[in-house]
């Protein structure tokens, strides 16, 4: 199967319509006032509801063509029928939002896909559109016992037509709204004269994510996620050291963290940045009283608490365990993990992230090799060098690029910024991460880069630089962002095209095999002998399979091990 370009460029656009008519349903009507003039965060909004909605809806249906083109339209009609958002969010942001998502679309060019995808994003996604929520889905494979935002999000976009050519998609609509959300940042600051270290900090972060995450088919569960950590600490940055709304930013907080931890549930460790809010709350000599209001009244306060409940029952009903694989968060059930089982592969992902496993080997004792920091001096030769190390390469040679092209003869006196809090547990995960789990894709690629923008952007206040001609400079290094953007994706496509024959207007796909059908195969085998047993009033403890066994819980399959 095959779909041309111009057939997903319809479906394309047709989503993030429909996600922005959500987004501006949620921002207006339901919460009474707009709480953001930037259409990023209407759009995150949007994506925000999705998620809430598929985590939800899962668990009863599943999430056909019909279900997702009856549900989208809804989106895509009240887009239009809401006559006010041209005048809130389009009138002076359209060409931003068209070029934005027109840009990213040859990153949608994609013939081979990340490993994990083919093991098992694609497979989990596609069961997700073929039958509600199975309980015990975990036992099937290791790739399958936790959840994320990205495969219900991607269940959604099956749509006629482009069927499961869609599931990319969900990477590129954070990537396009969170450039949204930074661009107009930075073209507010130059309207309203407020040109600032916070303006250079969401720069950089703009720069970094287009430069260094250009590959959507790698943004994984991990990669959106540090895309919204980083906007997240623009937003605790902005509302620690200026006069901003307290209600309109903490909201935007929420919506961030609630986001980010619906990609990977171990991102719960990023709710620690709520002591920053709550200290400053406190620093403005607000009450307990007052402050818990702040909280207790805000629409998304409770979003977060609805999403994260979701998020801690789908695990539960995946695997056993409310966040897999922490064991003490393991419960008793008939399609548990076992805790011996989910100890051993603990310690298997540590192994792996502690560079003490790779395709072709293995350290001899693993479980002394991770203890402590036995495992640093072999990290520093099989990781650090040389991924970390070009990582830090492409960092400071970012940096350098951005001091040369901004700073100015002229200099003056700032005030001190209220960064120490944030800068602490920053420090606090980025040795949490670095003593558990030290490789990037697990939150140092933020972490690290974070602190450097943080530190690089206060310095470079200090130059003064005339508007108009800082304001060039910023479309300039904009400008060249969105060409190296679209110059390594066009590398990419024409290694593909010239290796594996990839026809990118004729046959827009990714590459995808028989074997990534397994997993709905195997389970539409199971359940269809289960019934087959029950219809004729057999035992169904049959040998209807060698590893599994099948049964119904209040409607629910059930799948557990022999």
């Amino acid at each position: 199967m095959f779909v041309n370009f111009y057939t997903f460029l319809i479906a394309y656009i047709f989503i993030i319509i429909s996600i922005l008519g959500y987004g501006y349903l949620i921002c207006n009507a339901l919460i009474k006032s707009t709480f953001t003039k930037n259409i990023g965060y209407v759009g995150l909004t949007g994506v925000f509801f999705l998620t809430i909605y598929s985590y939800l809806t899962s668990i009863f249906i599943s999430h056909g063509l019909f279900h997702n083109s009856l549900f989208l339209s809804i989106g895509f009609i009240l887009f239009f029928l809401n006559k006010n958002f041209f005048k809130d969010y389009l009138k002076n942001n359209f060409h931003l939002l068209v070029l934005v998502f027109l840009i990213l679309l040859v990153g949608l060019f994609i013939f081979k896909t990340h490993d994990d995808f083919t093991y098992y994003h694609f497979q989990y996604s596609y069961y997700l559109t073929q039958q509600p929520l199975v309980v015990g889905i975990g036992n099937f494979g290791l790739g399958l016992r936790t959840t994320s935002s990205l495969f219900y999000l991607n269940s959604l976009f099956y749509l006629p037509f482009i069927k499961y050519f869609s599931f990319q998609i969900t990477p590129v609509l954070i990537l396009g709204f969170s450039n949204l959300i930074l661009l107009i940042k930075i073209k507010d600051d130059f309207n309203k004269d407020r040109y600032n270290f916070l303006t250079i900090y969401n720069l950089s972060v703009f720069i970094f994510i287009n430069t260094f995450f250009y590959r959507i088919s790698e943004h994984g569960t991990d990669k959106s996620a540090q895309i919204l950590i980083l906007i997240l600490f623009s937003e605790i940055l902005l509302l620690i050291n200026f006069k901003a709304i307290i209600e309109k930013t903490i909201s935007k907080t929420f919506l961030l963290i609630g986001l980010i931890i619906s990609f990977k549930a171990f991102y719960v460790l990023y709710g620690i940045f709520f002591l920053v809010i709550f200290y400053h709350l406190l620093y403005l000599k607000l009450t307990l009283n007052n402050i818990l209001k702040v909280f207790y009244k805000n629409h998304f306060f409770y979003s977060l608490i609805f999403i994260f409940i979701l998020i801690l029952f789908h695990n539960f009903l995946i695997s056993g365990c409310l966040i897999y694989p922490i064991s003490f968060s393991c419960f008793d059930s008939l399609w548990a993990i076992k805790k011996s089982e989910v100890i051993e592969l603990n310690n298997w992902y540590e192994q792996w992230s502690k560079a003490g496993a790779g395709p072709n080997f293995r350290v001899k004792d693993p479980s002394l090799y991770i203890q402590n920091f036995n495992w640093v001096s072999n990290w520093i030769n099989n990781y650090f060098f040389n991924k970390v190390s070009d990582f830090f390469v492409g960092l400071i040679f970012m940096i350098i690029i951005l001091f040369f092209s901004l700073r100015s003869s002229q200099v003056s006196i700032i005030n001190n910024k209220k960064i120490n809090l944030l800068i602490f547990f920053i420090l606090i995960l980025l040795f949490e991460w670095f003593y558990n789990h030290p490789a990037l894709r697990y939150g140092g690629y933020c972490l690290i880069s974070s602190v450097l923008f943080i530190y690089f952007s206060i310095f470079m206040e200090k130059y003064k630089v005339n508007k108009k001609f800082l304001l060039k400079k910023i479309y300039t290094l904009i400008t060249i962002t969105f060409l190296i953007f679209i110059y390594r994706n066009y590398q990419r496509i024409n290694y593909e095209v010239e290796n594996y024959n990839y026809q990118p207007i004729e046959k827009f796909y990714y590459r995808i095999g028989e074997k990534q059908f397994n997993l709905q195969n195997d389970i539409n085998t199971m359940i269809n002998n289960y019934n087959l047993c029950s219809d004729f009033d057999l035992k169904c403890d049959q040998d209807i399979s060698e590893t599994f066994e099948t049964t119904k819980i209040y409607g629910k399959y059930v799948f557990f091990l022999k």
